[in-house]
């Protein structure tokens, strides 16, 4: 008996064979190897490839670049100054790897799109993976995209526009469409047989999804799985019964999140009726937690995460994006200098403080620095929560107690020793432990509050942490020294 053929698959768009090898050897045509020991681009190798292009001898560049990985390629473009990369473009043109644009700086790939012209990104756009697609679509201007998509087949065309309606963030403009589905009540002989022979499946997959009629997933099933079970087993028998299931709203950092804690390689994207309508997989997840990892260190450093490929960018457009948290800081200095501002008269009668309170300061802004980068992390992969909060807050009054006595006497000594003053051993003994206290319970107490309002801890936190050890460190220090020596 016939059996029912499976769901429609998500439509997929026709995928031009690549021209350029994925799984060729790394190494340049000419003899000289591409990559170094540490499988990075040979710095002689680029300088080759340079002079070639300068040279304008085409052939010795696509004798140079042929065989290279595409995501080697996109390092090249990258180390090559602007006017090289434009060259290359052209010199490969006829050649060029659509998979190179997702793996390119942001600055970077608008230069490349820019060279390669509107028919040529539209003809990449239909060799790339479904997600990728969206995802460059999405780098385009609107007036960009509106002609680039008028180049392009209707199904890509819908695909794409449908992807973008999607949340910048969401799960739905992360997810692949082309996906594997079969009926629950298939045998794996059955679903075999389709996978090898089915023209619309993905080119690499790693599970099969099984289904109901109304194309829900009613479960999922390792590759390794199919391959190992007897063809006469059914495949709704194989799978597990606690689906992981995502929503397509979805936020990209809970699904990298359930990636991490469940131990996911793929997983089923549903839509608001409950239907399969994508997969995400692991390769796109890891790009994820790279990307929020990188947008967090540039956060905490005063750099905005839109900037992150500012190592390409003009030197006006790099600093005009900085000088808005520079005038923040600046802000804040003025208001630790307040507080020296007060004890003006103590600092001109004794020097000795004027010498000694950047240390007090400075080391509180480290220990901070220190338990902030902990805490920060520790949100970011939700390991700290309401829940043990407070235990984690004892742990670090306590951290800061006890480096606070240490450090008070390791520098109460070089005080006492440099100025021949124990009193103000003492005195500045006594703020280093003041101020190492308090530095350890705002550096817990300002990214929990700050994300309590919704706020992102690693965008704003640093600036009010260097704001209270400044203040905290100058007023203990230089009021005792008021108070005991003066």
């Amino acid at each position: 008996m016939a059996e029912t053929p499976p769901p429609p698959q998500q439509a997929t768009p026709p995928v031009a064979p690549h021209v350029a090898s994925q799984t060729a050897p790394l190494y340049a045509a000419q003899g000289d190897e591409a990559l170094d020991e540490h499988f990075e681009l040979a710095p002689s190798y680029i300088e080759q490839v340079a002079a070639a292009l300068r040279a304008d001898d085409k052939a010795q560049v696509r004798g140079l670049v042929g065989d290279l990985h595409y995501a080697d390629m996109a390092d090249l473009l990258e180390r090559l100054d602007s006017e090289d990369r434009k060259l290359l473009v052209e010199a490969i043109r006829d050649e060029f790897n659509a998979d190179v644009l997702p793996e390119l700086a942001a600055e970077v790939r608008d230069e490349v799109m820019d060279a390669l012209g509107f028919e040529d990104i539209a003809v990449a756009l239909t060799e790339l993976d479904s997600d990728d697609a969206v995802y460059i679509a999405g780098k385009l201007d609107p007036d960009e995209r509106t002609a680039v998509l008028a180049r392009t087949p209707h199904e890509l065309r819908s695909l794409i526009e449908n992807g973008l309606a999607y949340g910048e963030h969401s799960a739905g403009r992360l997810m692949q469409r082309e996906l594997v589905a079969v009926p629950s009540y298939w045998t794996v002989g059955e679903s075999i047989d389709y996978l090898r022979t089915a023209r619309q499946i993905p080119e690499r997959f790693y599970v099969v999804f099984v289904v109901d009629p109304r194309n829900r997933p009613q479960g999922v099933v390792e590759l390794h799985r199919v391959l190992k079970s007897k063809r006469p087993e059914r495949m709704k028998d194989l799978i597990d019964p606690e689906i992981d299931v995502i929503p397509v709203d979805m936020d990209r950092e809970e699904v990298a999140f359930l990636f991490r804690q469940r131990n996911l390689t793929a997983a089923p994207v549903v839509d608001k009726s409950g239907r399969l309508v994508g997969q995400i997989t692991i390769d796109d997840v890891v790009d994820v937690i790279d990307e929020e990892a990188g947008q967090d260190i540039l956060k905490m450093a005063g750099v905005r995460a839109a900037d992150d490929s500012s190592l390409y960018r003009t030197v006006m457009a790099t600093a005009q994006s900085r000088f808005v948290w520079l005038v923040v800081n600046l802000g804040t200095a003025f208001l630790a200098s307040s507080v020296i501002g007060v004890f003006e008269k103590s600092i001109e009668k004794l020097s000795a403080l004027a010498v000694l309170m950047p240390i007090c300061a400075s080391m509180g802004g480290n220990a901070g620095t220190q338990t902030l980068a902990t805490v920060v992390r520790s949100l970011a992969t939700r390991e700290l929560n309401s829940s043990n909060a407070g235990r984690v807050a004892w742990k670090e009054l306590f951290v800061g107690s006890i480096n606070g006595v240490l450090f008070a006497a390791i520098t109460g000594l070089i005080a006492y020793l440099w100025f021949h003053d124990p009193l103000l051993g003492v005195v500045i003994g006594t703020a280093m432990i003041c101020n190492m206290v308090a530095a350890g319970i705002a550096g817990m107490a300002i990214p929990l509050i700050l994300d309590k309002f919704g706020a992102d801890p690693a965008d704003s936190a640093v600036v009010f942490l260097t704001t209270v050890t400044d203040c905290v460190g100058f007023f203990t220090f230089l009021g005792l020294a008021t108070w005991i020596l003066l």
